[in-house]
């Protein structure tokens, strides 16, 4: 996946989305992906499943992803999704927080 990613042009986007492994009724007993799905919560509801975490150039082309469980904030993997770019980096309010932008300040 990493030899597909695209090229920094100095501005990029990240965001999360859920991927989800099972309805919401059946939350209460999963069966498949016990230890590596969670429950989470985004905009639209509770879900049971992954978060897939994508860093975006501005021409839509991948600079960096990876797969956590639901129940992971959405800032435990920007240090690390975002340490080899440079430039702007533009995120909605779950990516942002004061530790992360005194952090990428320096």
């Amino acid at each position: 996946m990493n030899s597909r990613c695209g090229t920094l042009q100095g501005i990029a986007f990240i965001d999360s989305t859920h991927l989800k492994v099972c309805k919401n009724i059946r939350i209460p007993r999963p069966k498949t992906f016990v230890s590596q799905a969670g429950r989470g919560k985004s905009s639209t509801g509770w879900f049971y499943g992954f978060k897939w975490h994508l860093v975006v150039n501005d021409q839509g082309e991948i600079l960096s992803l990876c797969v956590t469980a639901g129940n992971v904030d959405d800032r435990k993997p920007v240090p690390k999704r975002v340490k080899s770019l440079i430039g702007k980096l533009f995120g909605d309010r779950g990516h942002i927080s004061k530790k992360l932008t005194i952090d990428t300040a320096q």
